[in-house]
């Protein structure tokens, strides 16, 4: 049985699972795109997937920043998930995720199409990418819960300009100003990681090409139907049945379809 929508944006966000020391690391973004609500309530859907599926790999998820709506879903989550094959397991999570279903606030019945942004991004430590101090805004404010609300009275979330690139991040999910800090610093170092990445690989003419695409986010890379009950993940033109229990976090099927690909290639 599915936990309630609800249930996600109120449980104690910051932790699950279990420490696996000295493994790899990746940090997700998932924000709603077009469908409002209920795209918000799919952004809270694909989160409780990520982090169950975690939970039964024994890898550990952390959530670094996120902004609950008032009816259970997200307008932003971004975690780390850290472990043995995490970065294995959800790089190919990239994309636009795209839902078909007839919402709960819908009366009529009428099937909805609303899509998710998910960003997968390979956590970057201090070496791999040193910020200036001095190109750093760092302000405090009051971390709000589901529909906005102050939810405490210090100015213990956090919010980094890079004045550089205009990178804009925040955390506001721990009670100490250093903790957010230190969680907003670890996404942006990760963000300007990938940005250097995406630069790079357009400058590469030869770039090697594989049958699942670069993952861009702006490719609608997978379908999830709910009348049909099926997931179609369009870049390797193959479906799977059973929405619930993969919703649910059983992504096995889906993370060996391309673990036989990579495999392959």
């Amino acid at each position: 049985m599915q936990e309630p929508l609800l249930a996600v944006a109120k449980i104690d966000l910051p932790r699950y699972g279990l420490t696996n020391m000295g493994a790899s690391s990746v940090i997700i973004e998932i924000r709603p795109g077009t469908g409002g609500d209920e795209s918000a309530l799919f952004s809270a859907d694909l989160f409780r997937m990520y982090r169950n599926y975690s939970l039964k790999k024994g890898l550990n998820c952390v959530v670094l920043d996120s902004n609950a709506t008032s009816i259970g879903g997200f307008k932003q989550i971004i975690f780390e998930i850290s472990g043995e094959n995490a970065d294995n397991f959800f790089e190919h999570e990239a994309g636009v995720h795209r839902v078909q279903r007839v919402p709960k606030t819908e009366k009529s019945g009428r099937v909805h199409t609303s899509t998710v942004s998910v960003a997968v991004l390979k956590k970057a430590s201090e070496k791999d990418v040193q910020v200036n101090p001095s190109d750093l805004k760092i302000e405090f404010f009051r971390s709000s819960g589901p529909g906005g609300q102050n939810v405490n009275k210090r100015e213990t979330a956090v919010r980094i300009i890079h004045l550089p690139t205009g990178t804009v991040v925040t955390a506001q999910t721990e009670r100490g100003q250093d903790a957010n800090k230190q969680y907003a610093l670890s996404i942006l170092r990760s963000k300007i990681l990938e940005e250097v990445k995406r630069k790079e690989s357009q400058k590469m003419q030869s770039q090697r090409q594989t049958q699942i695409g670069s993952a861009d986010r702006s490719e609608k890379i997978r379908t999830y139907n709910f009348p049909q009950d099926r997931i179609t993940d369009h870049r390797i033109k193959k479906s799977w049945g059973r929405i619930d229990k993969i919703l649910n976090g059983d992504m096995e099927p889906i993370i060996k379809a391309f673990a036989k690909i990579d495999n392959n290639t």
